[in-house]
């Protein structure tokens, strides 16, 4: 059975950088929303996934893109920058395999982050 394990970071300087430019309540507001709208994004892709809506499918993934790297989730950007791909190119077998890719760095990711943030309370 092939095992599909990553380690997931986040970007440890981004998160600083967002701290020291909006404080800690600033910052701590931003990282939720953020994650917030990462999970419901992460949904809505896999929804469009299933429905077979590749332009709204397309839209979602870019948006994950963009929340992603705002809090230092650079691999989850990167992920959802592939499905983006994949959809461009029409293949429909990559872009299986690269949205369960997309959903397994989503939750990662998503969990890394929370006990980042247990970590710092």
């Amino acid at each position: 059975m092939l095992r599909q394990d990553e380690t997931v970071r986040v970007n440890p300087d981004r998160l600083e950088e967002l701290y020291h430019q909006l404080g800690e309540s600033g910052a701590e507001d931003v990282v939720c929303r953020a994650l917030e709208e990462l999970a419901a994004r992460l949904s809505h892709t896999e929804r469009c996934f299933r429905e077979m809506r590749h332009h709204d499918m397309r839209k979602s993934a870019r948006s994950l893109v963009a929340i992603a790297e705002q809090i230092g989730m650079s691999l989850l950007a990167r992920v959802a920058l592939d499905v983006t791909t994949c959809i461009d190119a029409g293949d429909k077998t990559a872009l299986a395999a690269t949205m369960a890719r997309l959903l397994r760095i989503g939750e990662r990711s998503l969990t890394q982050i929370w006990d980042l943030q247990d970590l710092s309370i």
